[in-house]
């Protein structure tokens, strides 16, 4: 199992370029079963759950041509199977994202229950109730769910989602998209990976509107074909990076970011002393002294990112003064916890949903364990500003979201290697 060696106390400088935005290529490439002609796909990242999904398009029946620069062509006519098992979704949840599609373009599918994962519990039940309001008959049986159109295919609804889910959104826009007549989803999420998703979506022909707001409406269209349509750029991702280079007293450029969906994540590093510079699709960010403690309450977009919660907990954890964290998306969202303090943090957790983290003046290096994708880059971060040498285990889960990593710390100055 790979592990990352990183020396740290050198500050971060120079240029990164941010990669397609892992949580938009993934309801892209499902989306990508809508259509009846070729459909491309640029600026995917390079990452273990792209390949997964592009495992799983091809499983279906789907021609995948991937070029060198990670550029996909997708084209399905024809299905093999209408079956998404559970050794592809129990590796990753966002394989659930195909059960819509298939619904909308075949008429039935039969996709694994995604079940939970190490940060908490994420039911699909709205995606269910609203393809239900569609007339699709839904049966739930050993772990399957089993869904199939009424005669004549999905029929357009209006549904009230209990709950703001993103992947339910996702699910939902995908199925309407090939559905008769009118469908209304109401208390969507926001997020802007969703609006890429509405205009890829678009592109091949679907009428979407209301995107970036509580309600999208979206007209149902005979049928989809081709377009070429590059996924946005991670603002998980370039948050990361802005947070590593506060962490470290650095200064960095991030090239080919979008900055104005980093609106609450800037302003945090604002407030804890960073000055930021926003120019076209750059941002450059120089941390000079030491952090300000800054509380953090996570919300759905366009409030804090919970993706970026962990983050800024490492760069708390060397701030001046005293900072609160409110978890208020995920349960069990606490794990890295344990591993910072292990490092020489000083936090306190009170129950499932609040953290207290008390600045210290240094971090020590140390073995440390990585238990989910965004607690891992918040070792990372925590490494890169202690003195020392710190071993990050399992950090298979970086490589989930994060495209060679330790090639752009060290573009950055880092020292960091892979341990194989």
């Amino acid at each position: 199992m790979d592990k990352l060696e990183i020396t740290g106390g050198l500050p971060l400088s120079g240029q990164v370029r941010i990669s397609g935005a892992k949580n938009s290529a993934l309801p892209i490439l499902a989306a990508t079963l809508l259509a009846d002609e070729p459909v491309v796909i640029g600026n995917l990242p390079h990452l273990h759950d792209v390949t997964t999904m592009l495992k799983l398009l091809s499983s279906l029946g789907a021609q995948v041509v991937v070029d060198e620069s990670m550029k996909v062509s997708v084209a399905i006519s024809e299905p093999t199977q209408l079956l998404a098992p559970y050794e592809l979704v129990k590796t990753m949840r966002a394989s659930f994202l195909v059960l819509g599609p298939l619904v909308a373009r075949f008429g039935e599918a039969e996709v694994s229950l995604p079940g939970g994962c190490a940060i908490g519990t994420r039911p699909v039940d709205q995606h269910l109730k609203g393809l239900e309001a569609m007339g699709a008959t839904i049966d739930v049986e050993q772990g399957y769910v089993r869904a199939k159109a009424p005669a004549g295919g999905l029929q357009g609804a209006e549904v009230f989602m209990d709950v703001v889910t993103v992947g339910g959104t996702e699910n939902l826009m995908m199925a309407a998209a090939l559905a008769k007549g009118t469908t209304l989803l109401h208390n969507c999420a926001r997020e802007p990976e969703i609006v890429d998703l509405g205009h890829f979506l678009s592109a091949m022909g679907a009428s979407v509107s209301g995107l970036g707001t509580s309600t999208i409406e979206i007209e149902g269209v005979d049928r989809l074909g081709a377009c070429e349509y590059p996924v946005m750029p991670d603002r998980i991702e370039a948050g990361t990076y802005l947070v590593a280079a506060a962490a470290t007293g650095g200064e960095v450029e991030l090239l080919q970011v979008d900055p104005g969906t980093l609106g609450a994540a800037t302003d945090k590093l604002v407030q804890a002393g960073a000055s930021v510079e926003i120019e076209g699709s750059s941002m450059r960010l120089k941390m000079a002294g030491r952090p300000v403690a800054v509380d953090i309450e996570t919300a759905p977009y366009p409030g804090f990112p919970t993706d970026l919660q962990a983050q800024f907990m490492a760069l708390n954890c060397l701030a001046k003064g005293t900072a609160t964290v409110h978890e208020n998306i995920f349960e069990n969202r606490f794990m890295h916890v344990q591993e910072l303090n292990r490092l020489g943090a000083s936090i306190e957790i009170h129950g499932q949903s609040m953290a207290v983290i008390h600045g210290v003046d240094q971090l020590q290096g140390a073995p440390v364990m990585a238990t989910d994708l965004r607690a891992s880059s918040c070792l990372v971060i925590a490494a890169l500003a202690a003195s020392g040498t710190t071993v990050i285990d399992r950090i298979y889960h970086i490589d989930r979201g994060y495209e060679t990593i330790e090639e752009k710390l060290r573009q950055l100055g880092a020292k960091v290697r892979r341990i194989r």
